[in-house]
């Protein structure tokens, strides 16, 4: 019997513990999803879609409860409020394109054919969802996968083990049947075991790249359908015509909101020579000004990272750019908070180099590293310098300059003067190390659905 431990990065105490389900009790409950799904899917669209919107405002009226159970178990500041803005922006758009989007293409209807393409839903979908940002990035599955037609299963991570059951309880007292929306508690034997047996219809999955590559090994050879957003190492450029307060203020909220914990984070920095003493004058001033300490605490506005193992690995990473010659700017007195554990004091890192692991490796953390470029080619150059893909900063006010250097980056999304923010009518999705599949958009709804072609030839 396995038991998952939510330690509060708070304290380090258990704020939550659950028993992990036995494989025999995981495979029932699937079963039990699987022969609910295709009444679910046989439903009316527009059915489909309110239940979903209703889950959702039962969401957001446990808000109350939802906030601070999210800043006890992975540190996030309750001053922020959560998440629920998010959740219901992207479930909203998703829900409104959902006819459009899974509307049949029809090729030919004629006295003599019908010839068109449907989506069909996938079945089962798993849901492997992480901590950072525990419903956000949840909704981004869970609703166009039930729109779809879906049934969904949803593992969460052990730092955030509540999130799952408040929303299978949040969309179940909104009428989404029991059996279609199921939460489980897994350990990882038991998550590779229903996927290797074909338990599922289509898997995604949000976490490092070490966790995709299990899942990726585990469904080789059953042809399941597979989506991941792993790593990041997203930059940020700044170009000699940018708003410099602007990408400051912008860029360096994106390398240290949330501790830095965010899957498009900015983790290093490019700027022009000419901007580059007054950006790091100005980045300095506003780090410097950060209160780090306990996140229920409404004046605080960094909270500890999620897990000591995590902070651990950053200040490694800091550690070794500073033996290699890289100098930290902030000033550690600033923030006596920092106890070794949990609580990491912002670094702003310069004299760095692609030679250290603090701009190669993903920190996920509240460092970032800047250096200064002499033009955009070598700015190119060392942002596709990068084992990872998922968004590029852009900080110009010529449009066609940024889409130029754009279609010249390796990266998933291309932002023009903003940084670490998802877009739910723009496809979610990365390349290299970053993983592959998309979410949201329309592109969204295929990936979760197959494609289904009629041709019907008619008998005069």
């Amino acid at each position: 019997m396995t038991i998952l431990k939510c330690i509060s990065p708070i304290d380090g105490s258990v704020y939550a513990e659950r028993t992990c389900a036995t494989k025999e009790e995981a495979f029932s409950a699937v079963k039990s999803t699987r022969a609910a799904q295709k009444a679910w899917a046989a439903r009316p669209l527009s059915e489909r879609i309110e239940l979903v919107r209703a889950g959702v405002a039962k969401l957001g009226e446990m808000n109350d409860v939802v906030v601070p159970e999210i800043t006890k178990m992975m540190g996030r500041p309750i001053r922020y409020g959560g998440e629920f803005g998010g959740v219901k922006e992207r479930a909203e758009y998703m829900a409104e394109i959902a006819h459009d989007a899974l509307a049949p293409i029809v090729v030919e209807v004629s006295d003599k054919f019908e010839r068109r393409i449907e989506r069909e839903a996938h079945g089962v979908v798993l849901v492997i969802a992480p901590w950072n940002y525990p419903y956000m990035t949840a909704i981004n599955t869970v609703a166009p996968a039930l729109i779809a037609g879906n049934a969904v299963v949803l593992k969460h991570s052990t730092q955030t083990l509540l999130v799952g059951e408040r929303m299978v309880e949040a969309f179940t007292k909104a009428g989404v049947p029991e059996d279609i929306f199921i939460n489980l508690f897994l350990d990882h034997a038991t998550t590779e075991s229903l996927i290797q047996e074909r338990q599922f219809n289509f898997v995604n999955f949000t976490g490092s790249v070490g966790g995709g590559r299990a899942i990726e090994r585990a469904a080789a050879g059953t042809f399941t359908p597979v989506g991941l957003e792993l790593g990041g190492k997203d930059p940020g450029y700044v170009m000699e015509d940018a708003d410099l307060d602007a990408a400051v203020d912008t860029l360096i909220d994106g390398a240290m909101f949330n501790s830095g914990q965010c899957c498009c984070g900015i983790e290093r920095i490019y700027v022009v020579e000419s901007l580059y003493d007054a950006f790091i004058e100005k980045a300095v001033k506003i780090v410097s000004g950060y209160k780090l300490g306990n996140p229920l605490d409404k004046e605080t506005t960094i909270g500890p990272m999620a897990n000591v193992r995590f902070a651990n690995e950053v200040r490694g990473q800091i550690a070794d750019a500073l033996k290699d010659g890289a100098k930290g700017l902030i000033d550690p007195a600033l923030f006596p908070e920092d106890d070794g554990g949990a609580y990491l004091a912002p670094q702003i890192l310069v004299d760095v180099t692609h030679d250290m692991r603090v701009m190669r490796e993903e920190s996920f953390g509240p460092v970032v590293g800047i250096m200064k470029v002499k033009d955009d080619a070598e700015a190119i150059a060392l942002m596709n310098d990068s084992d990872f893909g998922l968004t590029a900063s852009l900080w110009t006010k010529d449009v066609n300059r940024a889409a130029e250097i754009g279609a010249q980056i390796e990266t998933g999304t291309v932002f023009m003067n903003r940084a670490d923010y998802l877009d739910p009518g723009l496809c979610w999705t990365g390349c290299k190390d970053t993983g592959r599949g998309g979410a949201l958009s329309s592109i969204g709804f295929h990936n979760l659905t197959r494609p289904k072609s009629y041709h019907l030839k008619k008998v005069q």
